[in-house]
């Protein structure tokens, strides 16, 4: 047997929503399906088995509560595979469990009134129920013989305390921004980030991608990006160290290039889900693939694959005006590459000074995993695999 226990879908979740189970108790399941749907502070995710086998007991039941990464779900019989490492649970933020009784809170001590003045009256019954509902008698009129205070007294004070008012409910928007701020902190407090930035000749891909898209369908034209996908994914290929993880102290290279894509979300804020195996696509099918992934992150269901293995992010603010960008790595990845908006500049070619379309590359890399000597392979690499579009 083995638990199923909440998953890190991501550097900044520290706890989800379980929204709902794909499968019941005692259903098999294979490698890669989907067996449950959790929210995290970003968007909805569908959650792939890491193994084949049969889920045998559900823990906990969907909710509104928020569960702590690493708390058990659920509990499977294993067959196949091997389940991933997840960070246990704090055992005072630990989820109920199904049929299990909901635990006290801890009684507070009740407040002490205020020291009583001189005057303040009270009889024991009336003292007994002031320290319950912490009602000062000092401020307290009595109406009672000789001004004592009395039962009803103390009631019609504590009655006439304004409520406090309940605290705002924290929007999805305020939880999304604290997540990637934390995670943004985090990048820039351990991370040594050095920066690189290149200018490309845009020209032949420019008239390439036009005559391309000119023989194609309105519906399956590709979208500028596309091409510079494949170029970053190519040039990974060539300078993998860039294309991987930090983890536990030092660098681990990816086996597939899985780059992130930065996609904005309705209503704002952003998420970066992989696009597997890039280097390997048609340009076909990285359109395809691309618009299939930016469809289901604004529709909040996207796999929890897709939100934990990308290993290199890739950022554009070119359709924003920005012409160039250098970006904050997302942990544990060891590069972002950004993209601004390309631009027409003088540029000398073949001794003459021309007009041509130009864009900005950017690297944000880590300095404990590589130095500027790979990143600026990297780019080189990029540069030259944008000058041959026929190739992507």
């Amino acid at each position: 047997m083995a638990e199923f226990r909440m998953p890190k879908l991501g550097a900044d979740m520290s706890a989800g929503k379980l929204v709902a189970w794909r499968k019941k108790p005692g259903e098999r399941f294979e490698r890669g399906e989907i067996i449950a749907v959790i929210e995290t502070d970003k968007t909805a995710i569908e959650v792939e088995s890491f193994v084949t086998g049969v889920l045998e007991k559900i823990l906990v039941e969907p909710g509104d509560a928020r569960i702590p990464v690493g708390t058990p779900l659920a509990v499977m019989t294993v067959e196949s595979g091997t389940l991933p490492p997840i960070e246990a649970p704090r055992a005072e933020a630990a989820a109920p469990r199904a049929g299990a009784p909901a635990p006290r809170a801890a009684a507070a001590a009740p407040p002490r009134p205020a020291p009583e003045g001189a005057r303040a009256k009270a009889s024991p019954a009336a003292r007994r129920r002031a320290l319950e509902l912490g009602v000062d008698l000092g401020s307290v009129p009595g109406t009672g013989p000789e001004g004592r205070i009395t039962l009803e007294d103390v009631g019609q004070a504590a009655s006439a305390r304004p409520a406090p008012a309940p605290a705002a409910p924290e929007s999805r928007q305020q939880r999304m921004r604290d997540a990637i701020a934390a995670a943004m902190a985090r990048s820039k407090r351990e991370i040594p980030h050095y920066y690189l930035a290149t200018t490309i000749d845009m020209s032949k891909l420019d008239a390439w991608l036009e005559a391309a898209n000119r023989e194609r369908p309105i519906t399956a034209r590709l979208l500028y990006g596309v091409p510079l996908v494949k170029a970053v994914a190519l040039a990974l290929r060539e300078v993998p160290e860039l294309n991987g993880f930090w983890i536990d102290g030092r660098a681990a290279q990816s086996s597939g290039v899985h780059p992130g894509v930065a996609i904005s979300l309705r209503g704002g804020g952003l998420v970066a889900p992989a696009l597997h195996d890039a280097d390997k696509r048609t340009l076909d099918d990285l359109m395809a693939a691309f618009a299939d992934l930016v469809k289901r992150a604004r529709a909040g269901s996207l796999k929890s694959s897709e939100v934990t293995e990308p290993t290199t992010t890739i950022t554009s603010l070119g359709e924003r005006g920005v012409e160039s960008l250098f970006g904050i790595i997302y942990p544990p990845q060891l590069a972002l590459v950004g993209f601004g908006k390309p631009v027409e500049r003088p540029w000398v070619a073949e001794g003459r000074v021309c007009a041509r379309k130009v864009i900005t590359a950017t690297l944000s890399g880590d300095h404990r995993a590589t130095d500027g000597h790979r990143g600026a392979l990297f780019l080189d690499a990029l540069g030259r695999l944008i000058q041959e579009p026929e190739k992507l």
